[in-house]
């Protein structure tokens, strides 16, 4: 463990001596890249720092034992040696995790995709309690949500609805939320009382940063149209929406949430960069996939992940076995819980799969 800390220690001062490189500082591109790593390290750098210190109070307990005929010094040493020991098995544990490969998307932003699925007006309505689930745990963190495009149902909620998520390390946690989710409940239109099955589809990405893809501006045709939905005056009289279409590819984004045509133009990039990023991501999801046997993370989108039962007030995640029995807090953004069982069983997955 102490050599692959050390070896670690040894990249960080290269990066550290490569930032401070007239040359590399005027590679923005790459001083971007290196600043992030650096950063990433910094925490196990530290570990390395207190475990070799440990490791050193140790040495000088058993030192001090061999050597010191006074008794009071020696009972002293062997509880000091008995606590360090203790912290050693510790703190092992924790740098082992530490020296798991994380996903590199991990520090990203998220784009967040939320459609109804099977279920009609019904699965819109849930569309609507999703998004306002992810918008109350969001707002937990600290974390900015920006909508980017929307189509509202015709009873309420919406057909599908793309937002953008800020903040620190939010595609780390957000990814687990992929897949499709499922509720039982007595749907408001249901004049019997009978439990109805629907579903929607949620689908978060990272968010493709400038350096990540090259976006060639003359290959994009822009577009604008009159927003719909509500939105005061401006709503069907100015061409403030604005639709990008992709024309090597053929990937089409449009947004209409903002009043300014600029600022839809803008956020419509971000999400044209991320579906352009999430085609080489797909490449990397699937390397992973056959790498690993459950992919707790980044299983198929298709997958049924989690059901919510309205009538018996739970909620389970399918990946994992886990459930919460007290629904109405969940669907008010305490999903915490949950993200840190799916990350805890992902990385010991992962513990698995390096120790084997």
């Amino acid at each position: 463990m102490l050599d692959k800390l050390e070896a670690i220690y040894d990249r960080y001062r290269e990066i550290e001596a490569q930032m401070n490189d007239p040359e590399i500082t005027s590679d923005m591109k790459r001083y971007v890249k290196l600043s992030k790593d650096y950063k990433d390290l910094q925490p196990v750098v530290k570990a390395y720092h207190d475990y070799k210190a440990l490791l050193d109070s140790i040495a000088e307990c058993k030192e001090l034992l061999s050597t010191e005929k006074d008794e009071e010094l020696r009972e002293m040493a062997k509880e000091e040696l008995a606590s360090d020991q203790s912290r050693k098995e510790q703190m092992e544990e924790e740098i082992r995790i530490m020296l798991i490969p994380a996903d590199p998307q991990d520090s990203k932003n998220a784009v967040v995709e939320i459609r109804g699925g099977t279920g009609g007006d019904e699965a819109c309505l849930f569309a609507g309690d999703l998004f306002r689930m992810y918008s109350r745990y969001c707002e937990k963190k600290g974390w900015k949500v920006d909508i980017v495009d929307y189509n509202e149902g015709t009873a309420g909620g919406y057909k599908d609805i793309t937002f953008n998520v800020s903040g620190e390390k939010v595609y780390g946690m957000l990814k687990y939320e992929s897949g499709v989710h499922r509720v039982q409940r007595v749907p408001a239109t249901e004049t019997q009382g009978r439990v109805h099955t629907s579903a929607a589809g949620v689908v978060v990405l990272p968010e493709a940063e400038e350096f990540d893809v090259e976006l060639n501006m003359s290959d994009v045709r822009i577009d604008t149209f009159c927003a719909s939905g509500p939105g005061g005056q401006c709503v069907n009289t100015t061409y403030s929406a604005v639709r990008l279409t992709h024309i090597p590819t053929g990937i089409v984004v449009s947004c209409q949430d903002q009043k300014s045509q600029i600022k839809n133009k803008e956020k419509a990039i971000v999400v044209l960069r991320t579906r352009l990023y999430e085609r080489e991501y797909n490449k990397y999801m699937e390397e992973m996939s056959s790498k690993r046997k459950t992919m707790v993370a980044t299983g198929d989108r298709s997958e049924k992940v989690r059901t919510y039962n309205y009538p018996q007030s739970r909620v389970t995640d399918h990946r994992i076995g886990w459930s919460m029995h007290n629904l109405p807090a969940f669907m008010d953004g305490d999903i915490e819980e949950c993200i840190e069982a799916l990350q805890l069983a992902e990385n010991a997955e992962k513990l698995k799969a390096s120790v084997g």
